[in-house]
């Protein structure tokens, strides 16, 4: 469990980071900078999660005794735990992010998305209708169970690709487990 704990804190750490980064640079403060951090996010993001899927899975293999077979099961439940905790961390930080340090990230969000419509040729009342749904997925609650959602989907997806390539049978020459 302390495997999963350090490398799940540790993906929810780096992506609270990256906020950090784009908030300092400017890309969480300015309503046309906020569409590139959505981008610029996805993509690290991604990144991150791979990066310590990929770690964290490695280093609870590394854990299992060579004579114990790690086949892929245990590599994507490894992975899928890391996600969950990485998720539940992640919603937490998101809520201090936009509770303590940006407060104002929600409504930037909104105007940027306003912006987008507009440019996009909706009427008025389009988006009008929109943007209060909008504001309604802005809820804290909300933004924290989609948080937890989508990131153990694709954390899960991540792990079922790397469990692949980081399964590993038990080696033949090893001694037998010892049975207490």
């Amino acid at each position: 469990m302390k495997t999963y704990l350090t490398y799940g804190i540790g993906i929810a750490a780096a992506g609270f980071l990256l906020n950090l980064l784009l908030f300092f640079t400017g890309f969480h403060t300015d309503v046309e900078k906020v569409s590139q951090a959505g981008t610029i996010s996805s993509l690290v993001g991604l990144a991150i999660s791979i990066v310590g899927i990929v770690l964290g899975t490695k280093a609870r293999r590394a854990e299992v005794p060579a004579s114990e077979n790690f086949g892929y099961g245990r590599a994507l439940g490894a992975g899928v735990m890391i996600s969950l905790i990485a998720s539940l961390a992640g919603a937490v930080l998101q809520l201090v992010y936009t509770g303590v340090i940006n407060p104002g990230f929600n409504e930037l969000t909104v105007q940027s998305q306003v912006a987008a419509w507009e440019a996009a040729g909706m009427s008025q009342s389009q988006i009008d209708t929109a943007e209060s749904m909008t504001r309604k997925f802005m809820h804290p609650a909300i933004q924290a169970g989609f948080i937890l959602f989508f990131g153990v989907l694709f954390g899960t997806i991540i792990s079922l690709v790397t469990s692949a390539f980081l399964r590993r049978p038990a080696t033949a020459d090893a001694p037998p487990p010892v049975v207490a």
